[in-house]
């Protein structure tokens, strides 16, 4: 799936979606580094760990809005590091775990509304 601002080609090109139980779990432990344009769509999702990680992450945090296919960017945290890092973000819907740095390489920001056409049958 592919997160893009609206009209513009996509910021985040290759993400891969954990809309249930084990997936949300399971995260990213125990694998590589993320490809620089992939990231993981933890959803629902107001809060993320690190153990079992072996890279830090930035981590979006946003709530999803009407028209379906549209969220708004409600925190970023950058750089959480492997094994004692967490982050949480009161109000969230859905994480998006990025690879250390993506979020300032695209130029996200709090408040954002981004484009995910990939992502309108996803239950809210």
């Amino acid at each position: 799936m592919k997160i893009s601002r609206e009209g513009d080609r996509a910021l985040i090109a290759d993400v891969e979606l954990a809309d249930h139980f084990w997936g949300r779990l399971c995260g990213l432990m125990f694998r590589g580094e993320l490809p620089p344009e992939g990231g993981l769509w933890l959803e629902p999702c107001d809060s993320i760990h690190m153990l079992f990680m072996r890279f830090p992450i930035d981590v979006v945090f946003a709530k999803r809005l009407e028209p379906r296919g549209r969220i708004e960017v409600l925190a970023i945290r950058a750089g959480v590091r492997p094994w004692v890092g967490m982050a949480f973000c009161k109000g969230s819907e859905l994480a998006l775990e990025l690879p250390k740095g993506r979020a300032a390489a695209v130029g996200l920001s709090v408040g954002e509304v981004l484009y995910t056409p990939d992502v309108e049958a996803v239950a809210a």
